[in-house]
């Protein structure tokens, strides 16, 4: 698989707009991380650094749609570049007010999250013009997109400690933002991105959301989310239990290199049946392998435990991407991908507030608990919804057929009409 990876990637633009994408999502990777260290390195309480962390969570889900509504409106460039600098000056206030003040911090919070550019959905309503609209390559450029997620939420956490070791943590919100708006930067100048432009799309208010099976989808995964953003709260009480910051960085590393492995593993072969039934599977592994978590061992151990929870993240996220293309309505795939950032993060600022208390209440053993009945419940959506999911689900070479991307993917980008 890494040398379908390969020859993927020597597709032109492919990897700049890959490796830029990751960079300029960087901050959002790491800000969760990033806010609950910079608030307990302030003297605030775990209960304030998830809220603060799940403010942050709450505006990103809201910008993602309307920002990606934008996107479909006025094209890639004008949205993305003005939205990073924004959210990277609400991160700059962030750090130079502290938590001091509720008020101030809570609403630098938010306008770094509400602004934070809507760059996963653009990539991939990108990546079937740049492959010229071709169903499996499309298919394993989601399965590298998952994988290479990984491999940022494995080298963020570390960068988020390295930085602060060097600086601080106010330093090291400073500089991750500033990163990130050099990666989107080099996104919008691409020529994919500044030729885009959305596919016709029928009028409707509710958009992507009018598909039930989408809905569906959207359901489980913020559920996923809430598994993961209480993982991010009570991975940090777990660390000031055993050493400290250092101990942090390593389990949220081991998490992105076990989702790191399993998205290998899932993207080396060809998979057969419906992504539906196939998702239901992975999710269930999921949920499972987040239940040891609550075991709470000595460092190793954990570090081992919390790779093992990684393991099916990265093939789960790969094939609900299929799914979401299959459920869009057509000409909403950018807005559907945008939902389905929002769902997620809604979960993940849910799970990060309601791991605060988890943990002041009952220990890190009730934070890791969170993620459990919160993997639990993804699987529970996508069992009650399963009948929904298989009517509606359609291959429509990706967005290459029904979104007009041209065979040639060197003019016509994703979504642009088709000269026929």
């Amino acid at each position: 698989m890494a040398a379908g990876y390969a020859e993927l990637l020597r597709t032109r633009h492919a990897a700049r707009l890959l490796v830029g994408t990751l960079v300029g999502r960087l901050p959002n990777a790491t800000g969760p991380i990033a806010i609950v260290l910079f608030t307990r390195a302030e003297g605030g309480s775990y209960s304030l650094a998830g809220a603060l962390a799940a403010a942050y969570g709450l505006a990103n889900a809201v910008g993602q749609p309307l920002l990606g509504r934008a996107v479909d409106l006025f094209g890639q460039p004008r949205v993305q570049l003005p939205a990073a600098v924004v959210s990277a000056l609400g991160m700059l206030w962030l750090a130079l007010a502290g938590t001091g003040s509720a008020v101030a911090a809570y609403a630098a919070v938010v306008v770094a999250g509400l602004f934070t550019p809507p760059l996963e959905g653009g990539l991939r309503a990108l990546w079937p013009g740049v492959l010229g609209g071709r169903e499996e390559k499309v298919h394993a450029a989601y399965a590298m997109d998952a994988v290479a997620q990984e491999v940022m939420f494995t080298v963020g956490p570390l960068l988020v400690t390295l930085f602060v070791a060097m600086w601080s943590p106010a330093g090291a919100l400073v500089a991750l933002n500033a990163i990130g708006v050099l990666g989107a930067l080099s996104v919008v100048v691409s020529e994919p991105s500044r030729k885009w432009r959305s596919a016709p799309r029928e009028a409707h208010w509710l958009g992507a959301l009018r598909s039930r099976g989408l809905l569906a989808l959207l359901g489980a995964f913020f559920f996923v989310g809430t598994a993961l953003g209480s993982i991010t709260v009570a991975g940090v009480a777990y660390a000031d239990e055993h050493g400290g910051q250092a101990v942090y960085g390593w389990l949220m590393a081991a998490l992105g290199l076990g989702a790191l492995v399993g998205g290998v593993f899932y993207g080396a072969r060809q998979w057969a049946g419906a992504p539906e039934r196939r998702l239901r599977l992975l999710v269930a592994l999921l949920a499972v392998c987040y239940l040891p978590l609550m075991l709470v061992p000595g460092p190793v151990a954990m570090t081992a435990l919390a790779a093992l929870s990684g393991v099916f993240l990265a093939p789960s996220l790969a094939c609900a991407f299929i799914v979401v293309d299959r459920h869009a309505p057509a000409g909403t795939v950018t807005e559907a991908f945008s939902w389905l950032v929002t769902f997620f993060g809604v979960g993940a600022a849910i799970g990060t507030a309601v791991a605060g208390p988890a943990v002041e209440l009952g220990g890190t053993p009730a934070g890791f608990g969170v993620a459990s009945v919160a993997g639990a419940a993804a699987l529970l959506v996508l069992m009650a919804t399963q009948r929904v999911m298989a009517t509606g689900g359609r291959s429509r070479a990706v967005a290459g057929s029904s979104d007009g991307a041209s065979d040639d993917s060197r003019d016509v980008p994703s979504g642009a009409p088709s000269a026929s």
